[in-house]
């Protein structure tokens, strides 16, 4: 992301006095009865996370995938209004886990919990309630922080009947109830003013064009993280890892040299394809994702790097970017 220079948002911005952040960043200060806090997006996995908050904050911060578990690290997505400033926290699904990944997205989902204001509980209205959606529940149970229950995909509903599961749930614990459609955008602004009345006033944390805190390069490797999941769909699960080597910015292209890690030779060879032909249309379709990420050309080679069990290993896992969270 580009950074915006102090006359680039007093522009914008002009109602507003502007501090200077210690990043160099310019950042308003916040005018009386201004709301801000953070929200954090738990769920199942595949329920829509990712999804909604691409939509809410207008812009394209975290990959989507039909595949379970898309989700790996605590994404933070930033929508700011005239009223308020949102800060989304999009947790991995909370699921059984079966390998060390399993347990520390886990752990991240659960602390994620903990470290925020307002937490929005999103279900899977097409289906309904179960186990999955009782064991959080349970967790939320013993949390302090406030919850809206959100039930998503009210557009792939087969009958309204679905929603009495998840309100008895809700109710038991005396949530509010919030139904939409992450997909279509249905009821979004309802939602979105449910989770501002939620919010104490508070400061701007970030300049108000900010849509996510997350580093270019992690966005460039989900990216490509999202091809291989599309394209390779239950071939190569999760069993993917990617590293930015390096990145070149140019005049007029970036180049950008990337590693997809895998565990298994015979996953390297689906990821590569016969001649190659995999690999190409994994980099060609992550080429123009991240084209529209940096507004710019962009030349992209991938590499393809066997790595045995690194989702048992703290140590290969830690490398790879993945730790559990503070």
């Amino acid at each position: 992301m580009s950074e915006k220079t102090k006359s680039d948002l007093t522009d914008q911005h002009p109602e507003v006095e502007f501090l200077e952040s210690s990043v160099g960043v310019s950042i308003p200060v916040a005018p009386e009865g201004f709301k801000s806090g953070f929200i954090g997006i738990v769920g199942r996995p595949n329920v829509g996370k990712s999804t909604l908050m691409n939509q809410l904050v207008g812009q394209k911060v975290a990959i989507t995938s039909p595949v379970a578990q898309t989700t790996r690290n605590r994404l933070r997505g930033i929508l700011t209004t005239a009223a308020a400033q949102l800060i989304f926290v999009d947790t991995p699904g909370i699921h059984k886990p079966h390998h060390q990944l399993g347990k520390v997205l886990v752990q991240n989902a659960r602390i994620g919990i903990e470290s925020v204001d307002v937490v929005l509980l999103v279900v899977d209205g097409a289906v309904e309630a179960g186990g999955g959606d009782r064991f959080i529940v349970e967790l939320l149970q013993r949390s302090q922080t406030p919850v809206i229950l959100g039930i998503n995909k009210s557009d792939l509903q087969t009958s309204p009947s679905l929603d009495e599961s998840y309100r008895q749930l809700a109710a038991s614990q005396n949530w509010q109830v919030t139904k939409f459609s992450a997909l279509t955008g249905d009821n979004l602004e309802t939602l979105q003013q449910q989770l501002i009345d939620k919010l104490e006033p508070g400061p701007y944390y970030y300049p108000p064009d900010l849509v996510t805190d997350q580093p270019e390069r992690f966005i460039m490797g989900e990216l490509i993280r999202e091809q291989i999941l599309l394209l390779t769909r239950q071939e190569v699960p999760h069993s993917v890892a990617i590293t930015i080597d390096v990145v070149e910015e140019e005049s007029k292209i970036t180049r950008i040299l990337a590693t997809i890690h895998v565990e298994r030779e015979s996953q390297k060879g689906i990821v590569i394809g016969k001649k190659g032909s995999m690999l190409k249309e994994i980099g060609s379709a992550a080429r123009q994702q991240i084209q529209k990420l940096i507004a710019g050309k962009v030349y992209l080679e991938l590499f393809v790097k066997v790595q045995p069990k690194w989702r048992q290993s703290r140590l290969l896992l830690a490398d790879l970017g993945y730790r559990v969270e503070n």
